[in-house]
């Protein structure tokens, strides 16, 4: 049995856990997952069983417990420095930690106005105050790391990163509401999207028999 275990709600609706479990797969190590469905009379007492926030995502290993998306992937590039889920070089790490520090607590217009569904289609909705403004300054970063530190591959650093991780349930929001970045934005959008893990993850999305009315509505 692996001594990794990760608590997360259902991936049809969980941009954190999709987070953390994206940057656990691409370390290679061997885990244990928890799926526990949101809005169930149960749900809080359920998460509150393995984290102390009573929120997902939960990273347990042994002793330890980490209960925030971000640090939980700070945690597992400590753990596995040979998976290389910061970039190489300090600039490209700051710069890597920047983006996703900006993503963890920012863009809360495009947060509330278009949640994350994978099995959704709503072209042109969310279009709320203050959306447009987050989408083209999500569409700006990517721009950027692509051009000043995606040589070598396809994804913001090039090879896979925590960033890649922290934008992937971007990815989805603009696949479910039909935004459509051009350039290297979109470039970039399509190939994070057919990263195998991402296509694991939302697969199984799909499969989920789960449906939350508030975010299905």
């Amino acid at each position: 049995m692996s001594d990794l275990k990760l608590v997360i709600a259902n991936r049809n609706y969980s941009s954190w856990s999709m987070r953390a479990w994206l940057a656990l797969k691409a370390t290679g190590a061997p885990f244990e997952e928890v799926l526990i469905p949101l809005d169930r009379p149960e749900t809080r007492q359920e998460i509150l069983e393995h984290s102390p926030s009573g929120k997902v995502p939960a990273l347990v290993h042994g002793d330890v417990t980490v209960w925030d998306s971000l640090a939980i992937c700070e945690y597992l590039a400590e753990l596995h420095p040979e998976a290389g889920l910061w970039p190489e070089t300090p600039s490209a790490r700051a710069a890597a930690r920047s983006v996703c520090a900006e993503m963890h607590s920012g863009f809360l217009a495009l947060r509330s106005h278009m949640p994350m569904n994978l099995r959704a289609r709503r072209p042109g909705a969310g279009r709320s105050p203050g959306v447009g403004e987050d989408v083209d300054r999500v569409e700006a970063i990517w721009e950027w790391c692509r051009r000043h530190y995606g040589a070598g591959g396809d994804l913001l650093f090039g090879r896979f990163t925590i960033a890649d991780a922290f934008f992937a349930p971007v990815v989805s929001r603009f696949r479910t509401y039909g935004v459509s970045p051009g350039g290297l934005a979109g470039v970039y959008m399509d190939a994070l999207w057919a990263l195998p893990a991402v296509q694991e993850w939302a697969l199984a999305a799909e499969a989920e028999p789960w449906s939350v009315p508030k975010y299905d509505g």
